[in-house]
């Protein structure tokens, strides 16, 4: 299991953040994995519509292509390391699930 979520390469950041502006936002969704992590207070301030909007309008400071074929893409956002794991298809951007992050674990790579 471990060894799928490992990031297998780095991507450029103009690449995803242009890769993502291909998709309108409709076609950007959360799973009923997203959220498993949280608490209920948690769950009322990071929405569905608050994770598209980090996706689409910040900018990461690192992006990488995991062995599952997900992408790991990491925000500083509201001075904390946000972590968000992206499975990209056809026609769909599905936010897999996202956590905060401590310094030490953000990947060298």
């Amino acid at each position: 299991m471990f060894e799928e979520t490992k990031i297998e390469k780095r991507v450029e950041i103009e690449e995803f953040i242009k890769f993502i502006k291909e998709y309108k936002e409709e076609q950007i969704e959360c799973t009923s994995h997203t959220f498993f992590r949280l608490s209920e207070k948690q769950r009322k301030i990071y929405t569905c519509d608050e994770l598209k909007k980090i996706l689409t309008q910040e900018k990461p400071f690192l992006v990488g292509f995991q062995y599952n074929k997900n992408y790991a893409v990491f925000y500083k956002h509201q001075n904390k390391n946000l972590k968000l794991i992206v499975g990209i298809g056809d026609r769909k951007v599905k936010i897999v699930t996202f956590y905060f992050i401590e310094e030490w674990q953000i990947p060298k790579i």
